[in-house]
Protein backbone atom coordinates (compact mmCIF):
# COMPACT_ATOMS: atom_id res chain seq x y z
CA UNK A 1 0.00 0.00 0.00
CA UNK A 2 1.17 3.80 -1.35
CA UNK A 3 -0.21 6.72 0.29
CA UNK A 4 0.10 9.72 -1.76
CA UNK A 5 -0.28 13.50 -1.23
CA UNK A 6 -1.16 16.57 -3.76
CA UNK A 7 0.14 19.64 -3.32
CA UNK A 8 -1.74 21.25 -5.66
CA UNK A 9 -5.45 20.35 -6.85
CA UNK A 10 -4.40 17.95 -9.98
CA UNK A 11 -7.37 16.50 -12.18
CA UNK A 12 -9.81 14.06 -11.07
CA UNK A 13 -8.90 12.45 -14.48
CA UNK A 14 -5.55 11.98 -13.52
CA UNK A 15 -6.16 10.84 -10.09
CA UNK A 16 -9.04 8.33 -11.03
CA UNK A 17 -6.43 6.19 -12.66
CA UNK A 18 -4.84 5.21 -9.47
CA UNK A 19 -5.09 1.26 -8.30
CA UNK A 20 -6.60 0.39 -4.88
CA UNK A 21 -2.77 0.40 -3.66
CA UNK A 22 -2.08 3.95 -3.60
CA UNK A 23 -4.44 5.70 -1.32
CA UNK A 24 -4.59 9.64 -1.02
CA UNK A 25 -3.64 11.43 2.30
CA UNK A 26 -3.59 14.40 4.20
CA UNK A 27 -0.55 14.00 5.83
CA UNK A 28 2.49 15.17 3.33
CA UNK A 29 5.16 13.47 5.82
CA UNK A 30 3.17 9.82 5.68
CA UNK A 31 3.31 10.08 1.55
CA UNK A 32 5.18 7.96 -0.71
CA UNK A 33 4.86 10.10 -3.80
CA UNK A 34 3.33 14.33 -4.04
CA UNK A 35 1.96 15.10 -6.89
CA UNK A 36 2.25 19.11 -7.74
CA UNK A 37 1.86 21.42 -10.39
CA UNK A 38 3.26 25.10 -8.92
CA UNK A 39 4.05 25.28 -5.32
CA UNK A 40 7.05 25.53 -4.36
CA UNK A 41 9.38 22.93 -2.77
CA UNK A 42 12.48 24.23 -1.83
CA UNK A 43 11.67 25.13 1.54
CA UNK A 44 9.63 21.99 2.31
CA UNK A 45 11.23 19.52 4.72
CA UNK A 46 11.35 16.37 2.37
CA UNK A 47 9.92 13.23 5.42
CA UNK A 48 12.16 10.21 5.25
CA UNK A 49 9.14 8.11 3.57
CA UNK A 50 8.94 10.85 0.38
CA UNK A 51 10.23 8.41 -2.69
CA UNK A 52 9.22 9.80 -5.41
CA UNK A 53 7.75 13.42 -6.66
CA UNK A 54 5.82 14.00 -10.42
CA UNK A 55 5.10 17.79 -11.52
CA UNK A 56 2.30 17.66 -13.26
CA UNK A 57 3.59 19.59 -16.25
CA UNK A 58 7.28 20.64 -17.88
CA UNK A 59 8.83 23.41 -15.57
CA UNK A 60 10.20 21.74 -12.26
CA UNK A 61 12.20 25.10 -11.19
CA UNK A 62 9.58 24.70 -7.55
CA UNK A 63 11.85 21.53 -6.99
CA UNK A 64 14.53 20.95 -5.32
CA UNK A 65 16.12 18.53 -7.76
CA UNK A 66 19.54 18.17 -5.81
CA UNK A 67 18.34 18.02 -2.48
CA UNK A 68 16.06 15.04 -3.80
CA UNK A 69 18.52 13.25 -5.77
CA UNK A 70 20.86 13.16 -2.68
CA UNK A 71 18.28 11.89 -0.73
CA UNK A 72 17.16 9.57 -3.29
CA UNK A 73 13.88 10.93 -4.37
CA UNK A 74 12.91 10.48 -8.09
CA UNK A 75 11.47 13.57 -9.60
CA UNK A 76 9.32 13.40 -12.43
CA UNK A 77 7.95 15.71 -15.09
CA UNK A 78 5.48 15.06 -17.68
CA UNK A 79 7.00 15.99 -21.03
CA UNK A 80 4.61 16.19 -24.24
CA UNK A 81 1.88 16.11 -22.07
CA UNK A 82 0.24 19.79 -22.65
CA UNK A 83 2.24 20.26 -25.63
CA UNK A 84 -0.96 20.44 -27.95
CA UNK A 85 -2.20 23.68 -25.71
CA UNK A 86 1.17 25.52 -25.44
CA UNK A 87 0.82 25.20 -29.06
CA UNK A 88 -2.03 26.20 -30.23
CA UNK A 89 -1.68 29.02 -27.80
CA UNK A 90 1.99 29.64 -29.66
CA UNK A 91 -0.08 29.84 -32.84
CA UNK A 92 -2.59 32.24 -31.60
CA UNK A 93 0.18 34.56 -30.06
CA UNK A 94 1.66 34.64 -32.87
CA UNK A 95 -1.65 35.82 -35.07
CA UNK A 96 -2.55 38.55 -32.01
CA UNK A 97 1.49 39.66 -33.05
CA UNK A 98 0.84 39.98 -36.90
CA UNK A 99 -2.78 40.94 -36.75
CA UNK A 100 -3.07 43.74 -34.16
CA UNK A 101 -6.33 42.14 -33.20
CA UNK A 102 -5.75 43.29 -29.69
CA UNK A 103 -5.76 47.26 -30.87
CA UNK A 104 -8.95 46.62 -32.66
CA UNK A 105 -11.27 45.05 -30.28
CA UNK A 106 -9.92 47.41 -28.12
CA UNK A 107 -10.86 50.27 -30.14
CA UNK A 108 -14.32 48.67 -30.56
CA UNK A 109 -14.98 48.64 -27.15
CA UNK A 110 -13.73 52.30 -26.99
CA UNK A 111 -16.23 53.15 -29.81
CA UNK A 112 -19.16 51.07 -28.45
CA UNK A 113 -21.29 53.87 -27.61
CA UNK A 114 -20.96 55.45 -31.01
CA UNK A 115 -24.15 54.81 -33.64
CA UNK A 116 -21.95 55.63 -36.37
CA UNK A 117 -19.33 52.52 -35.23
CA UNK A 118 -19.69 50.52 -38.26
CA UNK A 119 -18.96 53.58 -40.35
CA UNK A 120 -15.83 53.98 -38.06
CA UNK A 121 -14.93 51.74 -38.45
CA UNK A 122 -13.96 51.31 -42.06
CA UNK A 123 -11.73 54.32 -41.05
CA UNK A 124 -9.91 52.99 -38.87
CA UNK A 125 -9.31 49.46 -39.16
CA UNK A 126 -6.18 50.19 -41.66
CA UNK A 127 -4.68 51.33 -38.04
CA UNK A 128 -5.16 47.64 -37.36
CA UNK A 129 -4.73 45.98 -40.71
CA UNK A 130 -1.53 44.11 -39.71
CA UNK A 131 0.51 41.58 -41.55
CA UNK A 132 -0.40 37.23 -42.90
CA UNK A 133 2.19 34.29 -41.70
CA UNK A 134 1.65 33.04 -45.20
CA UNK A 135 5.36 33.26 -46.74
CA UNK A 136 7.19 34.65 -43.60
CA UNK A 137 9.92 32.84 -42.26
CA UNK A 138 9.91 31.39 -38.68
CA UNK A 139 12.29 30.49 -36.34
CA UNK A 140 11.90 27.76 -33.75
CA UNK A 141 14.64 27.35 -30.86
CA UNK A 142 13.90 24.33 -29.78
CA UNK A 143 12.56 21.08 -31.29
CA UNK A 144 11.05 19.30 -28.36
CA UNK A 145 7.46 17.88 -28.48
CA UNK A 146 5.80 21.58 -28.04
CA UNK A 147 8.30 23.49 -31.31
CA UNK A 148 8.03 20.38 -33.37
CA UNK A 149 3.90 20.65 -33.16
CA UNK A 150 4.25 24.44 -33.76
CA UNK A 151 6.68 23.95 -37.05
CA UNK A 152 4.60 21.29 -38.19
CA UNK A 153 1.22 23.37 -37.89
CA UNK A 154 3.47 26.60 -39.29
CA UNK A 155 4.02 24.37 -42.35
CA UNK A 156 0.09 23.85 -43.24
CA UNK A 157 0.06 27.47 -42.50
CA UNK A 158 2.50 27.91 -45.84
CA UNK A 159 4.90 29.71 -43.43
CA UNK A 160 8.90 28.79 -43.98
CA UNK A 161 9.97 27.35 -41.06
CA UNK A 162 13.65 26.79 -39.48
CA UNK A 163 13.98 24.54 -36.59
CA UNK A 164 17.39 25.04 -33.96
CA UNK A 165 17.81 21.94 -31.91
CA UNK A 166 21.48 20.74 -31.42
CA UNK A 167 20.08 17.91 -29.31
CA UNK A 168 17.20 17.33 -30.77
CA UNK A 169 15.72 13.57 -29.69
CA UNK A 170 15.42 10.83 -32.17
CA UNK A 171 11.32 10.93 -31.50
CA UNK A 172 11.24 14.59 -32.32
CA UNK A 173 12.85 13.81 -35.35
CA UNK A 174 10.79 11.66 -36.81
CA UNK A 175 7.81 13.65 -35.33
CA UNK A 176 9.43 16.68 -37.38
CA UNK A 177 7.96 17.97 -41.15
CA UNK A 178 10.75 17.04 -43.39
CA UNK A 179 9.95 20.88 -44.85
CA UNK A 180 11.95 22.05 -41.44
CA UNK A 181 15.08 23.43 -42.20
CA UNK A 182 17.44 22.22 -39.92
CA UNK A 183 19.87 25.09 -38.87
CA UNK A 184 22.82 24.25 -37.14
CA UNK A 185 23.88 27.39 -35.65
CA UNK A 186 20.93 29.98 -33.66
CA UNK A 187 22.26 33.10 -35.16
CA UNK A 188 21.03 31.40 -38.51
CA UNK A 189 17.57 31.95 -36.49
CA UNK A 190 18.22 35.39 -35.73
CA UNK A 191 19.56 36.70 -38.93
CA UNK A 192 16.68 35.05 -40.98
CA UNK A 193 13.43 35.10 -39.54
CA UNK A 194 10.69 37.53 -38.93
CA UNK A 195 9.37 35.41 -36.06
CA UNK A 196 10.87 33.58 -33.55
CA UNK A 197 9.67 31.59 -31.16
CA UNK A 198 11.61 29.82 -28.09
CA UNK A 199 10.88 26.29 -26.66
CA UNK A 200 14.13 25.59 -24.43
CA UNK A 201 14.32 24.38 -21.23
CA UNK A 202 15.87 27.36 -18.14
CA UNK A 203 18.92 26.07 -17.43
CA UNK A 204 22.12 28.35 -16.54
CA UNK A 205 22.98 27.81 -20.40
CA UNK A 206 19.93 29.62 -21.85
CA UNK A 207 19.04 32.12 -19.26
CA UNK A 208 18.66 35.64 -20.27
CA UNK A 209 20.02 33.89 -24.10
CA UNK A 210 17.84 36.73 -25.95
CA UNK A 211 19.61 39.90 -24.76
CA UNK A 212 20.80 42.49 -26.48
CA UNK A 213 23.38 41.30 -28.31
CA UNK A 214 21.22 38.16 -29.70
CA UNK A 215 18.46 41.18 -30.60
CA UNK A 216 20.97 43.16 -32.42
CA UNK A 217 21.59 40.27 -35.03
CA UNK A 218 17.48 40.09 -35.59
CA UNK A 219 15.90 41.49 -38.73
CA UNK A 220 14.45 44.46 -38.21
CA UNK A 221 10.85 44.55 -37.37
CA UNK A 222 10.88 41.13 -35.87
CA UNK A 223 8.53 39.38 -33.42
CA UNK A 224 9.09 37.83 -30.83
CA UNK A 225 7.48 34.85 -28.66
CA UNK A 226 8.24 33.62 -25.28
CA UNK A 227 5.86 30.38 -24.25
CA UNK A 228 8.65 28.69 -22.27
CA UNK A 229 9.95 30.84 -19.33
CA UNK A 230 10.29 34.39 -18.91
CA UNK A 231 13.60 34.54 -17.56
CA UNK A 232 15.07 33.01 -21.21
CA UNK A 233 14.43 36.62 -22.04
CA UNK A 234 15.97 39.87 -20.87
CA UNK A 235 13.13 41.83 -21.27
CA UNK A 236 14.54 45.16 -20.55
CA UNK A 237 16.42 44.47 -23.77
CA UNK A 238 13.29 43.46 -25.68
CA UNK A 239 12.33 46.55 -24.34
CA UNK A 240 14.88 48.63 -25.71
CA UNK A 241 14.63 46.72 -28.90
CA UNK A 242 10.87 47.44 -29.24
CA UNK A 243 11.54 51.62 -28.35
CA UNK A 244 14.31 51.41 -31.16
CA UNK A 245 11.99 49.89 -33.55
CA UNK A 246 14.11 46.79 -34.00
CA UNK A 247 11.37 44.70 -32.49
CA UNK A 248 7.80 44.73 -33.71
CA UNK A 249 5.98 42.84 -31.13
CA UNK A 250 7.02 40.84 -27.92
CA UNK A 251 4.43 38.16 -26.73
CA UNK A 252 5.32 36.18 -23.61
CA UNK A 253 2.98 33.84 -21.35
CA UNK A 254 4.07 34.81 -18.29
CA UNK A 255 3.28 38.39 -16.91
CA UNK A 256 5.44 40.46 -14.40
CA UNK A 257 6.15 44.25 -13.64
CA UNK A 258 8.47 44.63 -16.72
CA UNK A 259 6.46 44.12 -19.24
CA UNK A 260 2.50 44.15 -18.08
CA UNK A 261 1.01 47.01 -19.93
CA UNK A 262 4.21 47.75 -21.99
CA UNK A 263 4.38 49.45 -25.08
CA UNK A 264 4.67 46.66 -27.89
CA UNK A 265 4.14 43.92 -25.35
CA UNK A 266 1.11 41.50 -25.47
CA UNK A 267 1.19 39.58 -22.23
CA UNK A 268 -0.96 36.88 -21.57
CA UNK A 269 -1.44 35.18 -18.08
CA UNK A 270 0.63 31.88 -18.42
CA UNK A 271 -2.75 30.27 -20.30
CA UNK A 272 -0.08 27.84 -22.12
CA UNK A 273 -0.86 24.34 -20.81
CA UNK A 274 -4.05 25.48 -18.19
CA UNK A 275 -6.55 23.91 -20.96
CA UNK A 276 -8.49 21.66 -18.92
CA UNK A 277 -7.04 18.67 -21.70
CA UNK A 278 -3.23 19.61 -20.75
CA UNK A 279 -4.14 19.47 -17.03
CA UNK A 280 -5.88 15.68 -17.50
CA UNK A 281 -3.08 14.78 -19.48
CA UNK A 282 -0.39 15.94 -17.27
CA UNK A 283 -2.60 14.51 -14.16
CA UNK A 284 -2.60 10.81 -15.87
CA UNK A 285 1.33 11.10 -17.07
CA UNK A 286 2.01 11.68 -13.35
CA UNK A 287 -0.01 8.69 -12.22
CA UNK A 288 1.45 6.45 -14.67
CA UNK A 289 4.96 7.48 -13.81
CA UNK A 290 4.48 7.51 -10.45
CA UNK A 291 3.17 4.47 -9.88
CA UNK A 292 5.52 2.70 -12.23
CA UNK A 293 8.48 3.85 -10.24
CA UNK A 294 6.80 2.50 -7.03
CA UNK A 295 5.43 -0.70 -7.55
CA UNK A 296 8.26 -1.49 -10.07
CA UNK A 297 11.18 0.73 -9.34
CA UNK A 298 11.58 1.67 -12.77
CA UNK A 299 11.99 5.71 -13.61
CA UNK A 300 10.90 7.39 -17.03
CA UNK A 301 10.83 10.81 -17.55
CA UNK A 302 12.63 11.55 -14.71
CA UNK A 303 14.99 15.22 -14.14
CA UNK A 304 17.13 14.37 -11.61
CA UNK A 305 17.47 10.65 -12.20
CA UNK A 306 18.08 8.32 -15.35
CA UNK A 307 15.57 6.69 -17.20
CA UNK A 308 15.53 2.97 -16.01
CA UNK A 309 13.38 0.53 -16.93
CA UNK A 310 13.24 -3.48 -16.33
CA UNK A 311 9.61 -4.13 -16.39
CA UNK A 312 7.58 -5.73 -13.50
CA UNK A 313 10.15 -8.14 -11.37
CA UNK A 314 9.00 -11.97 -11.94
CA UNK A 315 11.99 -12.56 -9.00
CA UNK A 316 11.35 -12.75 -5.80
CA UNK A 317 13.37 -9.59 -4.96
CA UNK A 318 14.51 -6.32 -6.01
CA UNK A 319 16.22 -3.85 -5.05
CA UNK A 320 16.70 -0.38 -6.49
CA UNK A 321 19.96 1.91 -5.23
CA UNK A 322 20.65 5.64 -5.57
CA UNK A 323 24.43 6.46 -5.90
CA UNK A 324 26.92 8.56 -6.24
CA UNK A 325 28.45 7.94 -10.16
CA UNK A 326 31.63 6.81 -9.43
CA UNK A 327 34.57 3.74 -10.32
CA UNK A 328 33.69 0.75 -8.59
CA UNK A 329 30.20 0.65 -7.39
CA UNK A 330 28.98 -2.11 -9.26
CA UNK A 331 31.55 -4.36 -7.72
CA UNK A 332 30.45 -3.83 -4.02
CA UNK A 333 27.33 -4.61 -4.96
CA UNK A 334 27.41 -7.73 -6.32
CA UNK A 335 29.85 -8.45 -3.56
CA UNK A 336 27.14 -8.12 -0.83
CA UNK A 337 24.77 -10.58 -2.59
CA UNK A 338 27.81 -13.12 -3.09
CA UNK A 339 28.87 -12.46 0.34
CA UNK A 340 25.02 -13.60 1.49
CA UNK A 341 25.20 -16.65 -1.58
CA UNK A 342 22.26 -14.72 -3.52
CA UNK A 343 22.04 -15.00 -6.83
CA UNK A 344 21.69 -12.28 -9.48
CA UNK A 345 19.69 -12.92 -12.25
CA UNK A 346 19.38 -9.18 -13.68
CA UNK A 347 20.51 -5.93 -13.40
CA UNK A 348 20.58 -2.40 -14.92
CA UNK A 349 22.54 0.67 -13.93
CA UNK A 350 22.11 4.25 -15.46
CA UNK A 351 23.92 7.19 -14.96
CA UNK A 352 23.29 11.15 -15.31
CA UNK A 353 25.85 13.80 -14.50
CA UNK A 354 26.81 13.02 -11.11
CA UNK A 355 24.54 10.49 -10.07
CA UNK A 356 23.16 6.95 -11.04
CA UNK A 357 20.83 4.36 -10.28
CA UNK A 358 21.43 0.66 -9.89
CA UNK A 359 18.73 -1.73 -10.30
CA UNK A 360 18.98 -5.95 -9.36
CA UNK A 361 16.72 -8.67 -9.11
CA UNK A 362 17.06 -11.30 -6.86
CA UNK A 363 16.39 -15.07 -6.51
CA UNK A 364 15.48 -14.85 -2.64
CA UNK A 365 13.90 -11.70 -1.01
CA UNK A 366 16.25 -8.89 0.08
CA UNK A 367 16.79 -9.55 4.10
CA UNK A 368 17.73 -6.11 6.11
CA UNK A 369 21.70 -7.75 6.76
CA UNK A 370 22.16 -6.93 3.12
CA UNK A 371 20.53 -3.55 3.38
CA UNK A 372 22.84 -2.22 5.85
CA UNK A 373 25.62 -3.95 3.97
CA UNK A 374 24.78 -1.77 0.43
CA UNK A 375 23.70 1.76 2.89
CA UNK A 376 27.12 1.63 4.14
CA UNK A 377 29.02 1.98 1.22
CA UNK A 378 30.28 5.47 0.52
CA UNK A 379 28.58 7.03 -2.02
CA UNK A 380 25.26 5.20 -1.36
CA UNK A 381 22.35 8.24 -1.04
CA UNK A 382 19.80 5.36 -0.61
CA UNK A 383 18.41 1.76 -1.09
CA UNK A 384 15.22 0.84 -1.73
CA UNK A 385 13.84 -2.86 -1.16
CA UNK A 386 11.12 -2.76 -4.50
CA UNK A 387 9.94 -6.55 -4.18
Amino acid sequence: MFQYYCLNPISKVGLDNFTQEFVKTEDVNQAQGILVRSAAMHDMELSENLLAVARAGAGVNNIPLDKCAEKGIVVFNTPGANANGVKELVIAGMLLACRDIVGGINWVQSAKGDENIAKAAEKEKKRFAGTEVQDKKLGIIGLGAIGVKVANVAKYMGMEVYGYDPYVSVDAAWNLSRDVKHVLNVEEIYESCDIITIHVPLLDSTKGMIDREAISKMKEGVILLNFARDLLVKEEDVLAGIKEGKIRKYVSDFPNPTTAGAEGCIVIPHLGASTEESEDNCAKMAVKEMMNYLNNGNIINSVNYPNCDMGICSQAGRVAIFHKNIANMITKFTACFGDQGVNITDMTNKSKGEVAYTMLDVEQPVDQDTVKKLQSIKGVFRVRVVK
